[in-house]
């Protein structure tokens, strides 16, 4: 504030200096005097001058000069007076100048695009036959265009990897391989033996042959066992009686070569082994063949769960358990390096298996190659997508690098025949060579400044029936902040003013101004200017937030925060049309959200521009918001710390006048802190002699009375409170309406206790005059309703505070002597009735002596304030408990 102030006092200053300038102008009628006629006339003056003034015998001579000197003066008062008369009619009819200024500026701001428009139009016939008149080469823009597309597609899309799919792929891959891994533990580790003693061949077919399989192998080796023992005779019979059922299990197994492979392998060992470990080798080869049969069970349940299993029986638990590990790790690897790679959508499927085939060479067992195979075409997928940005700059740059294409026009070529329809490349041709006609479109213009023409009388007649009352500064303002809605938009920025407009026009003006000029601008712009709809709906939406709650802040903070809920009810509003018309669902809806972003951040970029402009708006226009009398009405105020020290029963005086003035306004309906405001800056003309004033004397000696002892004099001093306080109020840039408070809470009041000593001294001496004009404010009366309750409360405060000094004065008892430590009782409280018929008297007589006619106030109203008036000096002259007196001990006791 510190920076800006000195800023401001020169802006005011200059604000001053011109309004001067131009009154003074007016009168002498030079405001409309052109610079050349000013310089030709101070030229002649001078000229003549000089020649009137050199010495000169020839007699003709000075004639000639003094006849000059006459016709100059005469043609100098003849301008003047034309100038002053045309002055005066403008300056009288300023009101119905600046209506044409606003309907001319909005409706050339607005109509932007029907200056230049075209007189020959594509899909239009020709008026004439029109030549080329010089040969060029001219672009084909659409050829261009077409072919600039063609490039911008014809390219391969830039694709990146999915990374959210190849986590899907790994996270399938590895479930796959844990069901594997579950399979092969329920049917046990492979081999289940030694090798070296079973091959891992015959113990894959001793676990997983059948069991008639199973029992041939038994009994071949129970034959050979029984060979290599001493048969007994009973031996012998017992197996005669078994030898059909050998015979057949024997020939089944003599038929299979895997069998026969592993019963040799089973003798061998039998051989070269104690009875005890070949049991022992039985007794594994049957509990392995009891686990690979749960596994088999196991695969044949994920068969009816999934059908589309790919693990069968054969390829899963025909690998070792090496096998199987590594296997696992080559499925991993071909997985990681296949999607690094990348696996685009369409694919063909044969293609994607020789990939497939190709990497699992590399690192997967040959054997579990089949089911390496199987895994990872049941879990890839295309991982590649279209990266739409570096797609885009690909494009772009594919376009750039058409050249444009070019078409040789010769000289006196025909480029269009009379009554041929335009198209679009004879519309290019003609506007190349310039031959375009171009015209404005007056209708279109007139209608439109009828359109405007009507918005601005419907604001001159809301103007009319409320309570604002606008000058031709404001209505100068109002036309400002309207005009920048539309020029934001017709310099191609679709996030316009109308936060700052409705903000700004509901602080300064009110809601109901700020909501007429948006609900008529708005359609305006609507069906003048190409914008978008919801862009429309957004900002006006702002802009009605803003009018309606801008004048209820009474802090920068507020506004401030106000500035916040139009940002989001822009961006708000904007989405919800987009919603409402389905352009959220589509592809775009990325840009629709960054779009809304836009318009609310738009809102909050303008609201904290226009809560930057208005403390220079305020001080440049003459404006008093509720944020700006709540600052002046700050007692820390320079202007006012000044009241309080120097005058401070003025300052006191001038508080409970604010206060009963307050009361009644807000009792009223006016304006609250307007009145507070005004009353607080009423009587500062006082500190150019605060002991004139009876209420700073504080019990001293009355200056008029010791001093002065001249009424004449003394009413001047009482009076000149006046004059200073309108010096020091300009002094300070204090408002106008703030300052209007200082001559009109006297008005044109007679200076009653000065002007009865002035008649009686006339009485005494008949040579002294008596002029009632010497006795009087110079004015003028109250012009306001707020101004006139100042008026009546700085008259009733000095009676209500005799009133209370009276209730206060002590009186002796009845009968008795006031001696000392006698008691001493008050005088009877004085009633309300009395106090509202004492204040009923003293408005009766402002009222009787006109000084209210042009401030508002009804009669009746001045009944009520008289009574607001009283009921406020009630709560400040309330009773209080009467405490006992307390006696003083006469011994004093030791603690």
């Amino acid at each position: 504030m510190k920076t800006t102030e000195p800023f401001l006092q020169f802006l005011t200053q200059q604000l001053s200096y011109w309004r001067r300038w131009y009154r003074l102008l007016r009168r002498k009628g030079k405001l409309f005097k052109g610079t050349s006629h000013r310089r030709e006339l101070v030229k002649a003056i001078f000229r003549n001058v000089i020649l009137f003034v050199s010495k000169s015998n020839d007699k003709s001579d000075r004639q000639k000069q003094k006849r000059a000197l006459n016709l100059m003066a005469k043609s100098a008062n003849t301008h003047s007076s034309i100038y002053t008369v045309v002055c005066n009619w403008i300056h009288g009819k300023r009101c119905f100048v600046i209506l044409a200024i606003a309907i001319v500026s909005l409706t050339g701001v607005i109509g932007n695009r029907l200056y230049n428009q075209t007189q020959i139009q594509i899909g239009n016939p020709a008026p004439q036959t029109i030549r080329a008149p010089y040969t060029d080469s001219i672009e084909d823009k659409k050829k261009t265009e077409a072919e600039r597309k063609a490039a911008s597609k014809g390219f391969i899309a830039v694709l990146m990897i999915d990374v959210q799919m190849n986590d899907r792929i790994n996270e399938n891959l590895q479930k796959l391989l844990d069901n594997g891994d579950e399979i092969r533990t329920i049917a046990g580790a492979f081999p289940f033996f030694d090798t070296t003693a079973l091959s891992q061949f015959s113990q894959h077919y001793l676990r997983s042959c059948s069991e008639s399989e199973w029992q041939a192998v038994i009994l071949a080796l129970e034959n050979h066992r029984n060979q290599q023992r001493k048969i007994t005779g009973r031996s012998a019979a017992v197996t005669n009686q078994v030898l059909p059922k050998e015979n057949s299990l024997l020939s089944e197994v003599s038929q299979n070569t895997d069998s026969i492979q592993a019963i040799k392998e089973l003798e061998a060992y039998q051989l070269t082994n104690s009875e005890k470990s070949f049991a022992s080798l039985i007794a594994q080869i049957s509990a392995a063949r009891q686990k690979y049969t749960q596994a088999t069970a196991k695969l044949l349940q994920l068969e009816s769960v999934s059908p589309e299993t790919i693990y069968e029986e054969s390829l899963l638990l025909n690998l070792s358990d090496a096998n199987w590990e590594n296997t696992q790790l080559g499925i991993h690897q071909s997985a990681e390096r296949i999607l690094t790679q990348g696996i685009p959508q369409g694919l063909p499927q044969n293609i994607l298996q020789d990939a497939i085939n190709l990497q699992i060479q590399t690192f997967v067992p040959e054997d579990a190659e089949p089911l390496a195979s199987k895994v990872l075409l049941a879990v890839l997928q295309p991982n590649l997508q279209k990266d739409e940005e570096k797609t885009r700059e690909k494009a772009q740059k594919a376009a750039a690098g058409v050249s444009p294409v070019m078409v040789n026009v010769r000289q006196g070529q025909v480029i269009v025949k009379q009554g041929e329809q335009i198209s679009a490349w004879d519309f290019e041709v003609l506007q190349h060579y310039h031959l375009i006609r171009r015209q404005v479109k007056w209708v279109e213009l007139v209608k439109l400044g009828c359109i405007v023409t009507v918005a601005i009388g419907i604001f001159v007649w809301v103007e009319r029936h409320i309570d604002c009352q606008l000058r031709q500064r404001d209505r100068l303002l109002v036309l400002l902040l309207t005009l920048s809605v539309p020029g934001v938009i017709v310099m191609g920025l679709p996030y316009t003013t109308w936060s700052a407009l409705g903000l700004l026009l509901g602080s300064f003006y009110g809601h109901t101004l700020g909501l007429t000029v948006v609900a008529l601008l708005s359609p305006i712009l609507a069906i003048s200017l190409d914008m978008s709809k919801a862009a429309l709906l957004a900002g006006v939406g702002g802009g009605i937030l803003g009018s309606c709650i801008a004048q209820r802040l009474r802090s920068r903070e507020e506004l401030a925060l106000l500035g916040v809920a139009i940002a989001l009810t822009q961006g708000g509003i904007y989405l919800i049309v987009k919603v409402l018309i389905g352009q959220v669902f589509g592809s775009t809806w990325y840009i629709v959200l960054r779009e809304a972003g836009l318009f609310a951040s738009s809102g909050f970029v303008w609201s904290v521009i226009a809560l930057g402009l208005s403390p220079y708006l305020e001080r440049f226009f003459d404006l008093v918001t509720p944020i700006r009398l709540a600052e002046l009405a700050n007692p820390n105020r320079p202007l006012l710390k000044r009241l309080a020290t120097e005058t401070p029963g003025t300052f006191q005086h001038t508080l409970f006048v604010a206060t009963l003035a307050e009361a009644a306004a807000k009792q009223l309906g006016c304006n609250v802190e307007l009145v507070r405001a005004g009353a607080l800056y009423h009587d500062i003309g006082k500190m150019h002699d605060p002991l004139g004033f009876i209420e700073n004397q504080m019990g001293g000696p009355n200056k008029h009375d010791t001093e002065i002892k001249d009424p004449w004099k003394s009413a001047e001093i009482i009076k000149k409170h006046v004059s200073e306080g309108l010096v020091m109020a300009r002094k300070h840039l204090l408002p106008t309406a703030i300052q209007a408070f200082i001559p009109e809470h006297q008005g044109t009041m007679l200076i009653a206790y000065f002007y009865h000593q002035a008649q009686q001294m006339a009485q005494e001496d008949p040579n002294v005059r008596v002029n009632e004009a010497d006795f009087r404010y110079d004015g003028p009366i109250p012009q306001s309703r707020e101004t006139g309750i100042v008026m009546l409360a700085d008259a009733c405060e000095a009676a209500l505070r005799s009133l209370e000094a009276s209730s206060k004065r002590p009186l002796p008892l009845k009968g008795s002597k006031v001696g000392e430590g006698e008691e001493k009782r008050s005088a009877k409280d004085v009633s309300a009735e009395q106090a509202l018929t004492m204040l009923n008297n003293i408005l009766r007589a402002r009222w009787q002596d006109n000084q209210l006619i042009d401030s508002g106030l009804t009669r009746e109203e001045m009944s009520k304030i008289a009574q607001i008036f009283v009921d406020v000096w009630q709560q400040f002259n309330h009773k209080r408990i009467a405490y006992p007196k307390l006696k003083a001990s006469s011994t004093v006791r030791n603690s």
